[in-house]
């Protein structure tokens, strides 16, 4: 069911309800940067992906500034393997080869982002496609993690060391919504491009864009303390408290809940990560006082602040 379709099932009074709880976050967030980073159900389901897209319109056209940063590793995977490409791994990192580089940056600009460029822009043409190997945005050093004492070459992956905005905020002050893939120059090696961690991408650009709000779509309703326990369910917590956590959390978790701390730790004011399964999920975070996902808020403040941006401490 679409937003609009939603509200026209509504009585006067309840749609009343809906605008009067809106109003306030509407005005925090006139004018703000949102950085989200896409992925997950969200991506492949097709309910979703539309929910989604409507949600960002929404966002969009009420005055917020969006940006989206994606992934795309089921989509590799599934290239890789119609390919008869072997994905190899090493402590849970794929090896990303020559020849496999060539088929992530294919599916990255190639087909996610194009799909989901063309989504949006059947309903207003808005969005903007960049990789992050453009205008310097993202620029990255090789990983070479240590495995058994041993130092080991995983290929064309790296980590983000340098955001350079600029081509980001240039379409956002034309009225674009930027739709970011997660590759990079590779800082070493110029003319060459690593893959990097769509999470750990989505959270350096949104400290370099000094963004309002980092969102991160998962595959579960929050963050919990003891798996699946829905007691254990956590919904804030500081960034010291989430990076002392990052360690024990599901290896797909991890990445995550480092990405929110470290935007948090680099000045973002609040991080989030909310059920990609969930249709409406971003509005239902950013304009409701629902508890939605987890919370992560800066190392000081307060634990049972309510929710929002607004009472978020500066």
């Amino acid at each position: 069911m679409s937003v609009s379709q939603a509200v026209e099932r509504l009585g006067p009074h309840q749609k009343a309800e809906v605008l009067i709880q809106a109003l306030p976050w509407l005005r925090r967030f006139a004018g703000a940067v949102v950085v989200i980073k896409y992925g997950g159900h969200a991506m492949i389901d097709e309910e979703l992906r539309r929910a989604f897209v409507e949600d960002v319109h929404f966002m969009h056209q009420v005055g917020l500034k969006p940006v989206i940063v994606h992934g795309g590793g089921p989509q590799i995977n599934d290239m890789l393997k119609r390919l008869s490409i072997e994905s190899t791994f090493v402590a849970g990192l794929r090896v990303t080869s020559e020849e496999a580089l060539d088929v992530v940056r294919m599916v990255l600009t190639g087909k996610v982002q194009r799909e989901l460029v063309n989504l949006i822009n059947a309903e207003d043409s808005c969005a903007v496609g960049i990789s992050g190997e453009d205008g310097g945005l993202l620029r990255a050093r090789r990983r070479r993690p240590v495995v058994d004492g041993v130092e080991t070459d995983i290929g064309r992956v790296g980590d983000v060391v340098e955001v350079d905005p600029t081509a980001v905020q240039n379409l956002l002050m034309a009225g674009q919504i930027p739709v970011v893939s997660s590759l990079a120059s590779d800082i070493d090696d110029p003319g060459h491009v690593l893959n990097v961690n769509a999470d750990t991408a989505a959270s350096a650009l949104a400290v370099a864009l000094q963004a309002a709000k980092f969102m991160v779509a998962t595959d579960v309703d929050a963050l919990y303390a003891d798996w699946p326990n829905r007691g254990s369910i956590i919904r804030h917590l500081t960034a010291d408290e989430a990076m002392a956590m990052v360690d024990s959390v599901d290896a797909g978790m991890k990445p995550k809940l480092e990405a929110c701390a470290r935007a948090v730790l680099g000045g973002v004011p609040q991080a989030h990560m909310i059920d990609g399964r969930l249709e409406h999920a971003l509005l239902l975070e950013v304009f409701t006082t629902d508890d939605m996902g987890t919370m992560i808020w800066p190392s000081g403040g307060c634990r049972n602040m309510p929710n929002r941006v607004g009472n978020a401490p500066r």
